[in-house]
């Protein structure tokens, strides 16, 4: 009978009684992989944790680490868990203001960083935080203490502390405080999320279940392990014995991929699109009849659905296609791949029916911080799979919807509340305890969950009818030429968009078409190239109703990204930053007249612009 795990730390006695191995954690360093068992895993984890206690620290103070992903972040942990201190992990990509208000509202007293940039970064703020004694980083840097003294603090002192230890370990209740995760916060200042053992473990356990990958199998990781569902993903490749290979540099993933050939990984749908964007540009690099066959292979797609019967001739031309095409897309992924998580934000259906009919089957699925993550997934052990949809509620959540179409939910996963922030928490969690998601669903066939919005990110037109824009958005980025977009119009009369380009395939395009350009800002002005994107958007404005139309758009020469603001780092988009950035452009649009400082008026620009499209439209011709 396998151990029970209640609290995370658990893990670890479960692994080294049932799953056993040489590879439990690994890393690459700056030329070679390297591993460490799960004797070695187990053994560094509580030398972590009876270093901190040596160091003076003790139950219920909190510590940070901002890191890149490594498997040294396990020990510090599972360290922090088992001796009843609170881990607060930090995305290593905000501001200093970010890292100042997170580690003083945190009231962080010790602060491990990652490399030589964040410890540059973060020991000034540090040095004015009087609680936080001293920064230690996991790279080695250059007079700076270094994880690894804590983890001799912890070799030299076992004997001190060791029977101490156990019995902070037993007295540690799963309803204990385990973390504070900060949300990155798209508008105002961060929220400390508060998460308890029992939130992390229920979720990790219940979403484990949905595929039958084991001891036998292992997996990357790449996504940054601060974030709720990357850890939550951690815990469950643990819990299920498989092997974790960490990946610091984004610039490693495809390396990774085809070195260590994993079964499994988690992504967020820009990463797979880019993906899907790599498997178009190879074909169109083909000649002749090869890129014939490549383009039909990929055209078969369209008819991928989960659990489809296929009759027999479609079943002999999706065998040849794999044959020729879709066993070459594996393995550019390393030839293992059998699952690929998805949440964040939508995947694009055709993005989910490509990497399917490739036998890599994509489990996209929903939750938030607050709900520890997971709400719903697509859950191929059950068979219950929608594209298009974030699948299957969990066995132990509970869901309805409200009046306007809000997503409520109670069960075990939900938070006990906003860290020193009880008024917020009043705000989401009501009096029955139901968690108040912000978000707008559906059930498809009863049990399916689709997610069309963001309650607080509607908007009305003037006329009254209201504009849900994360699906506008969704469609738009569908297009190849479109990598952001944000959807604009409150209290306007139609509703209108501010895309970003994806300037990486449209330098290919223009390249290919001979349309030169001296910089993105030329580039987004080319005749040409509006005309395309004119055609793009008209495309998807006859698959919405006529008030959701995008009557008008303009193209920005920036890139959005979290380092530029305008993305957080888990790319959801910052509106009001963005509005704030573009304001000039989006008075332009609506030819907003104001009243300025002091009084004056100044009179409106006259905009002889017209959309001959709309003019047309309103002739009935």
């Amino acid at each position: 009978m396998a151990l029970e795990v209640k609290r995370t730390f658990d893990i670890l006695d479960l692994i080294l009684e049932e799953y056993p191995r040489k590879d439990a954690l690994g890393g690459k360093d700056s030329k070679d992989w390297y591993v460490y068992s799960t004797e070695q895993y187990v053994e560094k984890s509580h030398e972590f944790a009876i270093g901190l206690m040596a160091l003076g620290l003790k139950k219920g103070d909190k510590v940070a680490t901002v890191t890149t992903n490594r498997p040294e972040w396990n020990f510090a942990d599972m360290g922090l868990a088992m001796t009843g201190m609170v881990h607060v992990p930090i995305y290593p990509t905000i501001s200093d203001e970010e890292y100042s208000y997170i580690l003083e509202h945190a009231e962080i007293h010790l602060l491990i960083v990652g490399d030589k940039k964040l410890y540059e970064k973060l020991s000034p703020i540090a040095a004015r935080l009087p609680e936080i004694k001293t920064v230690y980083t996991f790279e080695e840097v250059e007079d700076a203490h270094n994880f690894v003294e804590i983890l001799e603090l912890g070799k030299i002192n076992q004997n001190k502390f060791k029977d101490l230890l156990e019995r902070i370990k037993e007295s540690i209740d799963p309803d204990d405080l385990a973390t504070i995760i900060y949300t990155s916060g798209t508008t105002g200042v961060p929220k400390g999320v508060m998460l308890t053992h029992t939130n992390l473990v229920s979720n990790f356990i219940a979403h484990s279940k949905m595929h039958f990958l084991g001891k036998d199998h292992h997996a990357i990781s790449f996504l940054p392990l601060c974030h709720v569902l990357e850890r939550s993903v951690n815990y469950h490749f643990q819990y299920k014995g498989m092997g974790i290979y960490y990946v610091g540099n984004l610039g490693q993933i495809v390396s990774a991929l085809k070195e260590i050939k994993p079964h499994m990984f988690c992504a967020v749908p820009r990463l797979l699109e880019r993906i899907y964007d790599g498997f178009v540009s190879k074909g169109k690099e083909l000649k002749g009849i090869k890129k014939v066959i490549y383009f039909w292979a990929l055209g078969l797609t369209r008819h991928f659905e989960y659990n489809k019967q296929y009759n027999l001739f479609l079943k002999l031309r999706i065998r040849l296609a794999d044959k020729l095409i879709y066993s070459k897309w594996r393995e550019a992924l390393g030839g293992n791949i059998v699952y690929v998580v998805c949440g964040g934000a939508a995947l694009q259906p055709r993005i989910a029916r490509v990497l399917g009919m490739a036998g890599m089957l994509n489990l996209e699925g929903y939750g938030l911080t607050e709900t520890s993550p997971v709400i719903a997934v697509n859950n191929p052990a059950s068979r219950e799979m929608k594209i298009g949809t974030v699948g299957a509620v969990l066995d132990d959540i509970e869901l309805k919807f409200g009046d306007d179409g809000e997503i409520m939910v109670k069960g075990p996963g939900i938070m006990p509340g906003y860290f020193k922030a009880p008024d917020l928490t009043a705000e989401v969690i009501d009096e029955e305890g139901w968690f108040h998601t912000g978000d707008i669903g559906i059930l498809e066939e009863g049990k399916f969950l689709k997610i069309t919005d963001r309650k607080k990110e509607m908007f009305k037109l003037s006329a009254g009818k209201y504009i849900a824009p994360q699906m506008i958005e969704n469609k738009l980025k569908g297009s190849n030429f479109i990598e952001q977009v944000m959807v604009i119009g409150a209290g306007e009369k139609f509703a209108s968009a501010l895309i970003s380009p994806n300037f990486m395939y449209l330098h290919d395009w223009c390249s290919q078409r001979k349309i030169h350009f001296r910089d993105n800002q030329d580039l987004i002005q080319k005749t040409e190239v509006l005309a395309q994107f004119q055609r793009e958007v008209a495309g998807i404005n006859k698959t919405l109703s006529e008030h959701e139309e995008i009557k008008r758009f303009r193209l920005v020469c920036d890139e959005w990204t979290p380092q530029t603001g305008e993305l957080s780092p888990t790319l959801k988009l910052k509106r009001n930053y963005v509005d704030s950035q573009y304001k000039t452009i989006i008075n332009e649009i609506y030819s907003v007249s104001k009243v300025q400082p002091g009084g004056k008026f100044r009179l409106p620009k006259i905009n002889l612009n017209f959309d001959v499209a709309e003019f047309i439209k309103r002739l009935k011709l």
